[in-house]
């Protein structure tokens, strides 16, 4: 789980978008992709996200 408090200050580093925690990822609302989250820290690169 992650700190509802962190998400309010994570973005999607692709478009800026705001984010949200689903399924074990951080999920972008805007353009959709999803990041995994290691051992309960945020693997927050483009490169690592899936479409």
């Amino acid at each position: 789980m992650i700190d509802d408090d962190l998400l309010k200050i994570l973005a999607c580093p692709a478009c800026q978008g705001s984010v949200e925690f689903s399924d074990e990822k951080i999920v972008c609302q805007q353009c959709g992709r999803k990041y995994p989250v290691r051992d309960g820290v945020p693997i927050m690169l483009v490169d690592e996200a899936q479409q």
